[in-house]
């Protein structure tokens, strides 16, 4: 879920910067007309962040209750960022002390391309310049202990690099310090849900964190540590079971070729500077978790074939007992980087081990496959695409095949590759071998 939470998160950030400015200056001038509020706030925006903005229509009323409601929203950039619907409500008694306290916040309909986002990247209000380091305000007036009570958001799309569209919704309930009390984000009308929940405990920087996807769970507790050099960590300890891995993959438009549900043990760590380099702090994030699937089956592979054919293997399938090992995850620039290692497998046909590394869906690895008629160790490199992967023998075994094939001719080529490695090994690793001397001729007697 580490990937809904940096998107939606960037969403929300953008909607604060856009609204509470807006409501500033909307309750400190006399009664502005509605085009005159759509001027100022696109004006305030394009000053902040060197990026035009663009609002199709706004309106503002101060009774019953202070509300401020912006439509057909767009930045003016090569791919838009776009918001159909923003409603901002005020608590209006705090007001009248020049102090802001939004009530609620309800986005809709709000579209954000990853490279259009990462335009603003460092271009937010610093610490210095007031507002508790969120957004910046005109003296004399303050945020409020508690600035926004609740932030409701509906059909919020985020569009990654590879032109993936996943639309989310959620909601928030603060407390002071822009701690969460209670959170809520899900991805929109997905059945089974995959949806994220959490509750504070006790007003402590912790809370109680239950995820739901895959038909399975995966709770646990988060916590937000200051660290004696002063950076701020977000950790958490998880345990998922029974998560359907296709349906988990499909809930987030991503394909796999592992099948079965899977349990285990996750960790949480992520790292940045201070509490305004959220983005930071949401690039950093590592996780590791180690799981078990049983059974599994992996899809797109034949293992068994790629050893008994001594040759590249696409397509088919491998049903397996169990399926263990460790991933790691890391985020990076350019992706997550997803480091599969201590693989195992078993079936009544094979046994096998190894590592794989996913980056950008390509595949990299290699495996040692045991057959139960004694072939031990073959070694299987895996390679190409999540929707397309490879299984080849490593170029030491498919020269060792054709050996060991005529070594033993009739055994098969599987054991030939093993036998051919061993060969390999004795000569010294595929070095020069010298030139094995002729038998000398008998003299005739």
């Amino acid at each position: 879920m580490k990937r809904p939470l940096r998107r939606w998160l960037a969403g929300i950030a953008i909607a604060l910067l856009l609204s509470i400015g807006a409501l500033v200056w909307v309750v400190a001038t006399r009664l502005p007309t509605d085009d005159e509020v759509a001027a100022k706030i696109a004006e305030g925006f394009e000053k902040r962040f060197g990026v035009a903005l663009k609002i199709g229509g706004a309106h503002w009323t101060l009774l019953p209750m202070p509300v401020l409601v912006l439509s057909d929203i767009a930045t003016d950039q090569p791919r838009p960022i776009t918001l159909r619907r923003l409603t901002l409500q005020l608590q209006p008694v705090p007001l009248l002390q020049r102090v802001i306290a939004v009530d609620d916040i309800e986005i809709e309909g709000l579209v954000l391309p990853r490279a259009s986002v990462q335009a603003f990247r460092g271009k937010g209000p610093k610490p210095q310049e007031g507002g508790g380091g969120v957004v910046a305000l005109p003296a004399p007036w303050t945020l409020a202990p508690v600035p926004v009570e609740q932030l409701r958001w509906r059909d919020v799309t985020w569009i990654d690099r590879r032109d993936i569209a996943l639309a989310y919704d959620g909601d928030i309930r603060f407390d002071p310090g822009w701690r969460p009390r209670q959170a809520r984000v899900e991805r929109s009308g997905l059945t089974p849900p995959a949806r994220l929940r959490l509750d504070r405990q006790a007003g402590q920087d912790r809370w109680r964190t239950r995820i739901d996807a895959g038909g399975g769970t995966w709770n646990g507790v988060s916590r937000l540590e200051t660290q004696p050099d002063g950076k701020l960590q977000l950790s958490a300890d998880l345990e998922p079971r029974q998560i359907d891995i296709e349906s988990l993959a499909q809930a987030f438009g991503r394909s796999t070729s592992v099948a079965g549900k899977f349990s285990g043990n996750t960790t949480l760590v992520a790292e940045a500077g201070s509490a305004d380099e959220l983005g930071a702090l949401i690039r950093s994030l590592h996780t590791r978790t180690t799981f078990s699937v049983q059974p599994a089956t992996l899809t797109r592979l034949d293992v068994a074939k790629a050893v008994t054919t001594a040759g590249i293997s696409r397509g088919g399938t491998t049903t397996l007992e169990e399926l263990s090992g460790t991933l790691d995850t890391q985020g990076t620039e350019d992706g997550v980087v997803l480091q599969y290692s201590n693989l195992k497998a078993r079936s009544g046909v094979l046994k096998a081990s190894g590592n794989l590394k996913l980056f950008n869906r390509k595949l990299d690895g290699e495996i040692a496959v045991d057959l139960v008629d004694g072939v031990v160790g073959v070694p299987l490199k895996v390679s190409g695409t999540m929707s397309d992967p490879e299984l080849s023998l490593t170029g030491a075994a498919l020269t060792g095949a054709a050996i060991g094939s005529a070594v033993l001719p009739g055994v098969g080529t599987a054991i030939g590759a093993r036998v051919g490695q061993q060969v390999e090994k004795i000569f010294g690793g595929g070095k020069p071998k010298k030139p094995v001397p002729k038998p000398k001729a008998r003299a005739r007697p």
